[in-house]
């Protein structure tokens, strides 16, 4: 095991409990880079630590789980159209999770909250059936439009609206689908909506 290169106290203290995690980590270059340390426990040395989340000591030790693991992948299997579509907030609702590290994404809801600050990446792929009508989909941070993705040919009997976006998330922002233009009568079945935290802030 190499020693981390933080100043004084803050190594040994870091060495004695990646030792009782039994964990590896690697090394920072310089003091003022925070120096992360990964496996059972995640242990950053920085001068400014950030309580998000965390354990901070007065020499500066961040100690975190090791559930940063986020990430999120939920479909629609279904073009039978809920009665929730029909409610103000046109939430786009999925049926079926292929993927929930975390347990942050809430099917019922189909609103993905963030567990912890960070940059996260997000796509969705949303197909309208059978509808020759121009549909609008925007990605939601806390209520608010952030990216959107346009559906319209008329000649077609499946079309999809897709985009993706990298967001500096917040602890505790929702993110979600919502139809801003046109219907989905004939059903999304085959939409997608996926997420997964890049790294944490």
């Amino acid at each position: 095991m190499v020693p981390a290169r933080c100043p004084g106290p803050c190594a040994t203290l870091a060495l004695a409990l990646l030792l009782g995690c039994g964990v590896a980590f690697c090394l920072g270059q310089n003091d003022t880079e925070p120096i992360v340390l990964e496996g059972k426990c995640l242990v950053v040395c920085d001068s400014n630590p950030s309580s998000d989340g965390a354990v901070t000591s007065s020499l500066g030790i961040s100690v975190r789980s090791a559930g940063a693991k986020v990430a999120f992948s939920a479909v629609r299997g279904t073009n039978h159209e809920p009665s929730e579509m029909s409610n103000t907030s046109m939430t786009i609702y999925f049926d079926q999770v292929l993927v929930n590290i975390g347990n942050h994404f809430d099917l019922k809801a189909s609103v993905f909250q963030a567990p912890r600050r960070g940059i996260y990446s997000f796509s969705f792929h949303v197909v309208k059936v059978y509808n020759r009508q121009t549909i609008q989909v925007n990605l939601m941070q806390n209520d608010y439009p952030v990216i959107s993705a346009f559906a319209g040919d008329q000649d077609v009997t499946r079309e999809a609206a897709s985009n993706g976006v990298l967001l500096m998330v917040e602890r505790e922002d929702r993110v979600y689908l919502k139809l801003e233009r046109g219907t989905l009568m004939g059903g999304w079945k085959y939409s997608t909506f996926s997420g997964f935290l890049v790294f944490p802030l």
